[in-house]
């Protein structure tokens, strides 16, 4: 099982430091989220500060730039990394789409077929000068006289999708170089509910269980007292726990209750970030792992044999950057000796 990490930092600079000290304790891949800073924007501060382990967008939106936009910040993060980059693409939700970003959310499994199917079309023939002509309901792409006459790192860069619903995740396995889990997940949930299908989608399209890149994303939270470990994570779980349409994913892991309760402090007035009172410690138990060193190990290394890679993060929300610190360094020093 393969160690992956994304680092947290309060400034692009103590981002750099995150993501060269995991990459010193064996991250094989570096990761950068898109909400509070743009996920590519830092990949290419982070190819400098690096020099082995790949970088990928974890996630980036992909109905918030064009497919063309998308390719191209994707081949100039390749260039930059000398070949290291893995674009990342999730579809996020309805309500950050429409509302927050003014782009079409539409049918999400369509779009984002349509969506990969153009980026990697493009990178094919950016070079080459031909013409690209793809109908679409919500991603047509016809490009003419263009012909991108600058250095291109590989033709090919790795797609993983993020997905949490049936259909995204069958997607997932039809198309994408891997797929990568909400920040939120069990290894129950892994191998109940999202290998069934993505096998699904392998099959579909004829391909071996090998060519899919599984990556499981682990919420960590470490501190010699565990009941400060959990407390920390509860913020991230109330956070995401604030979003309506992740009730399967809840109920899947009988929380159907607790997520309402989360649910009715959001709608009272809570801000997402300081949702944590609200969750109660079997939440967290169920979805992250939280709680000593030693319980953090345990929790990340029952993944092994269920998925290929596991991506490690810090728990952030509503925590004090200090506490995100002590967090994190624990964290990196964890994954030097897993």
């Amino acid at each position: 099982m393969r160690i992956t990490y994304g680092p947290w930092g309060e400034t692009i600079d103590e981002l750099a430091d995150a993501a060269r000290r995991a990459e010193r304790a064996g991250a094989e891949v570096v990761w950068v989220p898109e909400l509070y800073r743009s996920a590519t924007v830092p990949v290419a501060a982070l190819a400098y500060a690096t020099e082995s382990a790949r970088l990928g967008t974890g996630i980036a939106l992909a109905f918030t730039r064009s497919p063309l936009v998308t390719a191209l910040e994707a081949l100039d993060l390749d260039e930059i990394s000398g070949g290291r980059f893995v674009l990342g693409l999730g579809s996020g939700v309805r309500r950050l789409n429409e509302d927050w970003h003014h782009a079409r959310f539409g049918k999400p499994v369509a779009h984002m077929r349509e969506t990969v199917r153009n980026i990697r079309a493009f990178w094919a023939e950016a070079r080459t000068g031909k013409a690209i002509d793809l109908p679409g309901v919500h991603e047509p792409m016809r490009i003419r006289g263009y012909r991108r006459l600058f250095h291109q790192e590989r033709e090919a860069i790795p797609v993983y999708l993020a997905a949490m619903g049936p259909m995204m995740t069958r997607l997932a396995g039809e198309i994408g170089d891997g797929w990568i889990s909400h920040e939120l997940h069990s290894p129950q949930y892994l191998a109940t509910v999202v290998l069934p299908n993505l096998a699904e989608g392998l099959a579909q399209a004829g391909r071996p269980r090998g060519s899919l890149d599984v990556v499981a994303s682990v919420l960590c939270a470490v501190d010699d007292d565990p009941a400060v470990a959990r407390r920390w994570a509860a913020g991230t779980v109330g956070f995401y726990g604030s979003v309506r349409t992740y009730a399967d994913f809840w109920a899947a892991h009988g929380l159907a209750a607790e997520h309402d309760a989360v649910l009715g402090a959001f709608r009272a007035g809570a801000a997402a970030d300081d949702l944590a009172a609200a969750v109660p410690d079997r939440m967290v138990e169920a979805v992250t792992a939280a709680g000593t060193a030693e319980d953090v190990r345990r929790r990340i290394l029952a993944f092994d044999g269920i998925a290929d890679s596991v991506k490690l993060s810090p728990a952030s929300h509503g925590m004090a950057p200090s506490e995100i610190r002590a967090c994190q360094d624990r964290l990196i020093a964890l994954m030097a000796v897993l």
